[in-house]
């Protein structure tokens, strides 16, 4: 009796063990939903298979009002210069289901867009699915991936919490640095830090 109930207790344990890390992509792991078809302020629909260039892909998880984006989001051109400058594409989410009829509805993204010059695509990821899948906690929070859709780089876009004059390490610029040339990356995983986002839980 006792080793049957020693048998159920790991039996009963494995489901919380799996369920602990699901949806959360680790450093090598493969890209998922890479051709879920997303909104995008223009209209089109568009997808990260879409995007993606010959030495891979940028994901980057963003919002309207997240006081961290407002430092952040008038360096996401020069973001944007840097991937095209590495023949890496790019793709900005924004998975804040819970205030989708409020701050990040598509009309707010559409004003935000125009106001802010984006230069990319800038999608509406639908109920949370993408944030969801990869484990994307923050906006804003970085997931870049390679040629092969291996995840190369996951974290912050730089050390300066959003202060332009602050930054003394430029981890993304450094990982698509490293991607453009065929390298590994150095420093590949940082703590993001932004505003959680307000995903769809269920």
């Amino acid at each position: 009796m006792k080793n049957l109930l020693i048998v159920l207790l790991i039996l009963t344990a494995i489901p919380v063990l799996a369920t602990k890390n699901a949806g959360k992509l680790e450093i090598g792991d493969k890209a998922v939903l890479t051709d879920v078809k997303m909104t995008d302020v223009s209209g089109k629909s568009v997808s990260i298979a879409d995007v993606k260039k010959e030495n891979g892909v940028l994901v980057l998880f963003s919002c309207n009002t997240c006081p961290f984006v407002l430092k952040w989001e008038s360096r996401y051109n020069e973001i944007k210069k840097w991937a095209d400058n590495n023949n890496v594409g790019m793709i900005v989410l924004n998975s804040n289901y819970q205030n989708r009829t409020g701050s990040d509805s598509m009309e707010a993204m559409q004003e935000k867009a125009k106001k802010q010059g984006y230069n990319f695509h800038y999608v509406v990821d639908k109920e949370s699915r993408i944030a969801n899948s990869f484990g994307g906690q923050t906006t804003p929070h970085v997931f870049l991936f390679d040629s092969n859709y291996d995840l190369a780089y996951k974290g912050a876009i730089d050390d300066g919490n959003g202060s332009a004059e602050k930054v003394s390490k430029e981890y993304l610029q450094e990982a698509l640095v490293s991607l453009g040339s065929g390298k590994t990356v150095a420093i590949n995983e940082t703590k993001p830090v932004g505003c959680s986002i307000k995903r769809k839980l269920d």
